[in-house]
């Protein structure tokens, strides 16, 4: 009885509008999203006119707070020239389906989804993306796998 009520007021509350917080890969898309755009140089008024929206709906987009369309989400892609799938490589998976069905382990931290929100990790993203040798960038890889181990263990 208690269930059935809990699952009306939610249904209610879906239909009146009541704001819920931005899913793990609404966030981690928009954060993709932002992290091309600055790669590429473009201001977030650049993106919004060549989209047809303002600029405060691309920062929306981009925190997540605003789902991005399927057409909307090719016309990011064709104006920052990447394919769409380059804004979903590497996002958070459903687990609340997978954990229900016993095939997930727990969430990993959101850091990396954080990371691009700070200085220091848009400008580590864009003069990575900037190293041209595939070689290079596995060596920059290496570098920082070891860093992390070496402060795991000091």
């Amino acid at each position: 009885m208690v269930e059935e009520f809990l699952v009306e007021v939610t249904m209610m509350n879906d239909d009146i509008g009541m704001k819920k917080a931005p899913s793990p890969v609404d966030r981690y898309v928009g954060s993709r999203v932002r992290m091309r755009r600055i790669t590429v140089g473009m201001s977030q008024e650049k993106l919004g006119e060549a989209l047809g929206v303002t600029f405060q709906q691309v920062q929306k987009y981009e925190k997540g707070a605003n789902r991005i369309s399927a057409s909307r989400m090719q016309s990011i892609a064709q104006v920052l020239g990447v394919p769409v799938a380059y804004f979903f490589e590497g996002s958070p998976r459903d687990e609340s389906l997978a954990m229900a069905a016993g095939f997930a382990e727990p969430a990993q931290s959101e850091y990396r989804v954080d990371i691009l929100s700070t200085p220091e990790g848009i400008a580590l993203a864009k003069a990575f993306t900037s190293i041209e040798d595939p070689k290079v960038r596995r060596r920059v890889v290496d570098l920082v796998t070891t860093l992390v181990e070496g402060q795991r263990k000091g």
